[in-house]
């Protein structure tokens, strides 16, 4: 059984699959760009996914869609500060900040965010010394190249080993510097090609021994419309099905868009995968 993780005044129990809802305040993401990017339709959004059962709200200020550019801290910094002063009080579920720049890091926690999720999986050594100065839960994900390149003819001589070995590595690192409570995400979609990501979620339970609890996000990615030939905005049956097959392969957490449709569909999962 996986530990309590705190953040901050809250916490996350693992006595079921916890649903993170996407917040993106971004004008370029994937799926749902400029849908948010105003504060007052973000915050909206945001108290509807807790509504809906979030476990988590993953707030994001910068794409990291394939080919997507770079952002600098300080337009990252005023598309997501106001969004995580309102919510702080409003909502009852943990924010995460979903950077990989140490700074927005930092700004965000004093801001009332109560994790880290950073896509560039603690790489930069500041980023360590931010999340273990304020003692917050850190989200590892494993990406091959950059946003910007990662899809550019990505290779592996067996993608869930080497995943495994750089996350080994990190947590290392993180536990080194003091940070106590880590999560791992092997990066569905960063640096992997569909068949990347199918053996990626039906080799989850190879990440168990690492004894950290796993995220995956596969929600609307293209590995699904490569598999099924449908757009983006018709990948919600694939979705479903990807996240419920990563609950019984042994997820913890599944970071979604869709979190009424999902919330229901991992309660299903979770009966099938206890019963």
């Amino acid at each position: 059984m996986l530990k309590t993780i705190k953040c901050g005044k809250l916490e996350l129990k693992f006595n079921k699959t916890l649903v993170m809802g996407i917040l993106n305040a971004t004008p370029d993401s994937f799926y749902d760009g400029k849908l948010f990017f105003n504060p007052d339709k973000a915050i909206e959004h945001a108290k509807q996914m807790a509504k809906d059962g979030a476990d988590i709200i993953d707030i994001g200020g910068e794409s990291s869609r394939p080919g997507s550019e770079p952002v600098s801290e300080e337009e990252e910094l005023r598309r997501v500060s106001p969004i995580i002063k309102k919510l702080k009080d409003e909502i009852k579920v943990p924010m995460s900040i979903d950077t990989y720049k140490p700074k927005v890091a930092e700004e965000c926690i004093k801001l009332g965010a109560g994790i880290i999720n950073d896509i560039n999986g603690l790489r930069n050594e500041e980023m360590i010394k931010v999340a273990a100065k304020y003692k917050v839960p850190v989200i590892i994900m494993h990406m091959k190249g950059s946003p910007k390149t990662m899809q550019d003819n990505p290779v592996y001589k067996d993608v869930v080993k080497e995943i495994k070995q750089f996350l080994g590595v990190q947590i290392k690192n993180a536990r080194k510097a003091g940070i106590k409570d880590i999560i791992i995400d092997p990066g569905i979609g960063f640096g992997k090609t569909t068949e990347h990501n199918l053996q990626i979620l039906k080799r989850l339970n190879d990440f168990k021994d690492l004894n950290c609890p796993i995220l995956v996000g596969p929600s609307r990615k293209s590995f699904i419309g490569n598999i099924t030939g449908l757009d983006v905005n018709e990948r919600l049956e694939g979705t479903l099905a990807a996240i419920s097959i990563a609950i019984i392969n042994g997820v913890n957490i599944v970071r979604v868009h869709d979190v009424k449709e999902c919330k229901r569909a991992v309660m299903v999962a979770d009966a099938v995968r206890d019963a």
